[in-house]
């Protein structure tokens, strides 16, 4: 944090101007193989071969980590629902609907987990049993998305070391993470880069970034990781270059949060994923 950054002008080749007349670096195009991941959340169903519909299910109740969601042509639809329970409550106020490709955690009573988020005395609520759906060590992940405006909520998309080879395989790479209030209109304000958590081998680098674009309309968000480099763009555009990068099996995660007392005003709040597409490059191809 602390940090504001803007598309900053760029001498290198294949540059392309922005919309503030500056200019930036265009991302790489994706694999020209199909995706791993291609989700459009169509329905009627889920895909339970992909997804998991519960937020970090082992520290908490299933009552609190289970998702609201709907399915349908525009894509998943996020929902905080008036009824709806704090995910933890020692965590509270704070709500939150996610669909997540792994889950891992240790016996009950223990602290083994997947995103150890807090030091003291996490422990293991619900016992999960351990899923790998979608869980590359490199790769490249494209979401479209379109941020809530809702008071106190966040839409964020995140990959967080499963930790269930080593503990210190914890660390994340948050493509974005964008405020309600941080959407202005023409511009928006995100947050990402690298969270640390408790890999020794990363540093935590987290960096707010301002892009032209209306995050309440549609638009994509990306990210490259890999061979020690992060790359994040948005829209085709590169918003932050990284010099490290996690090199252990990794979960997506799509979360809508509510955060706070003030619980007055409209509900459900939402936001729409409308489309995820992953390649993994774990192992090289022929």
């Amino acid at each position: 944090g602390g940090q504001v950054r803007t598309w900053s002008p760029s001498r290198r080749p294949g540059a392309v101007p922005t919309a503030a007349g500056m200019r930036a670096d265009v991302l790489p195009p994706p694999p020209r193989r199909a995706p791993d991941l291609d989700d459009d959340f169509a329905g009627p169903d889920l895909r339970t071969s992909w997804w998991i519909d519960h937020y970090l299910p082992q520290w908490t109740t299933p009552d609190r980590s289970r998702a609201r969601y709907d399915l349908g042509p525009r894509g998943l639809r996020l929902r905080i629902d008036a009824d709806q329970p704090d995910w933890r409550p020692e965590d509270g106020p704070s709500r939150v609907s996610n669909l997540q490709t792994a889950a891992f955690a240790g016996p009950t009573g223990g602290s083994r987990g997947t995103h150890r988020h807090r030091p003291d005395g996490l422990v293991v609520r619900t016992p999960v049993p351990t899923q790998l759906l979608w869980t590359p060590t490199a790769g490249r992940l494209d979401v479209t998305v379109s941020a809530s405006r809702d008071p106190g909520c966040m839409i964020a998309a995140w990959l967080v070391g499963t930790e269930h080879r080593d503990p210190a395989e914890s660390g994340e790479v948050c493509v974005f993470e964008i405020d309600a209030d941080a959407v202005a209109g023409a511009s928006t304000t995100a947050r990402c880069g690298i969270k640390a958590h408790h890999d020794p081998r990363l540093t935590t680098d987290m960096a707010d970034v301002v892009v032209p674009v209306d995050a309440s309309r549609s638009h994509t968000w990306t990210v490259v990781w890999g061979g020690g480099r992060t790359v994040i763009g948005c829209e085709g555009v590169v918003v932050r270059q990284l010099a490290q990068s996690p090199d252990y099996p990794m979960q997506l995660m799509l979360d809508l949060f509510e955060v706070g007392g003030d619980r007055s005003g409209a509900y459900p709040r939402s936001a729409w994923v409308h489309r995820v597409r992953g390649w993994d490059e774990s192992t090289p191809r022929r």
